[in-house]
């Protein structure tokens, strides 16, 4: 499938009125990303509105001592609010953002995005819908950050993130990237996992065993 047809199988597309398809089909840019590529540097001048057709993006912060720490996901059919408050507001992008996985992008730019804002109402949806899910992120992560350890944060991370079948194709670098530590501290609290079988661990992946046990680790503080 086509990144234009994807495009055009997202819900707030098919509200459109038909000159809102027209233009958007137009005027939209489509970037095909590898995996890993830094699509946005903190403190660039974005371009326009950001819409993940395929894959994942991640938003990140890096700390003074070049530690990651991500922010918030942005997954298929949804649109980077960040970017959204760059092209409203005239201001620079406030993070990095990078590819998890091979990802089709759709870029909307900013004279385009205002115009379908200020006509189209499944636009002015999508935007209240997106600031909401990155309040609802944001303020997940928060707690994370402030109630939970490492090791806490670590089992909530995998609970979360795996799939429906129990897996995770991550890295233990990955990982310390996303909740702002070093490898060795991620390789230590798995082969804690690891000894205690709530995972077992292979190159680049990590498959859970004891979902219950992990939910332990973290509710009993």
């Amino acid at each position: 499938m086509s990144v234009q047809k994807t495009l055009t199988h997202l819900p707030f597309y098919t509200d459109l009125s038909q000159a809102g398809r027209e233009s958007l089909l137009q005027g939209a840019k489509y970037n095909a990303c590898a995996a890993t590529e830094i699509i946005l540097h903190k403190g660039q001048r974005v371009s326009g509105a950001y819409m993940v057709l395929n894959g994942r993006l991640r938003v990140y912060s890096i700390s003074a001592n070049g530690n990651e720490a991500t922010l918030t996901w942005i997954e298929p059919g949804e649109i980077c609010v960040f970017s959204l408050n760059c092209l409203f507001n005239n201001l620079l992008y406030p993070a990095w953002v990078a590819t998890e996985q091979d990802t089709e992008v759709a870029m909307i730019p900013v004279a385009l995005y205002r115009e379908l804002f200020k006509h189209e109402s499944s636009v002015q949806d999508l935007t209240v819908h997106s600031l909401s899910i990155l309040v609802f992120r944001l303020m997940e992560e928060l707690d994370q950050v402030h109630g939970l350890r490492h090791k806490e944060r670590l089992a909530n991370f995998l609970l979360v993130r795996a799939s429906s079948s129990g897996t995770l194709n991550i890295t233990q670098q990955q990982l310390a990237q996303h909740l702002g530590t070093s490898r060795e501290v991620i390789a230590r609290l798995l082969q804690n996992f690891v000894a205690k079988s709530y995972v077992r661990t292979g190159r680049g992946s990590i498959t859970l065993l004891d979902t219950e046990g992990l939910s332990r680790v973290v509710t009993d503080k």
